[in-house]
């Protein structure tokens, strides 16, 4: 593992030394609340078959933050955000940072909106 998972409050920070908000819950999650300024790009879409992988995250990635982006990540608790590092990593994105906790927050870690972070 190449990334770093941080705390909200810290990817705040991060967000205010220039690093980009990846969001990558479903549009509808996202569309109910989310990080003021984020982008929202899936990394998983709702099938008939249920929620499978989306196809086009990286190259949608790709399209929005060229390398060397820097990016904060997060989902609902931290998740589905650290599988979207990974796979980040494993296509040169050097500077991304998992946030542990993400926007809903999870046992003993509070999420962004918890922590009173802004939101739209």
């Amino acid at each position: 593992m190449s990334y770093q998972n941080i705390q909200p409050k810290e990817a705040f920070q991060k967000t205010k030394e220039g690093y980009a908000y990846l969001d990558v819950r479903t549009t509808e999650e996202f569309d109910a609340g989310h990080a003021k300024g984020a982008v929202n790009i899936s990394i998983f879409i709702s099938t008939p078959a249920g929620r499978e992988f989306n196809p086009n995250f990286l190259a949608l990635v790709a399209e929005k933050f060229p390398k060397p982006a820097k990016l904060v990540i997060g989902c609902h608790s931290g998740g589905r955000s650290g599988k979207a590092c990974e796979l980040l990593n494993a296509q040169g994105y050097n500077d991304v940072f998992n946030i542990d906790g993400g926007f809903g927050g999870k046992p003993g870690i509070p999420g962004w909106e918890e922590e009173g972070l802004p939101v739209e």
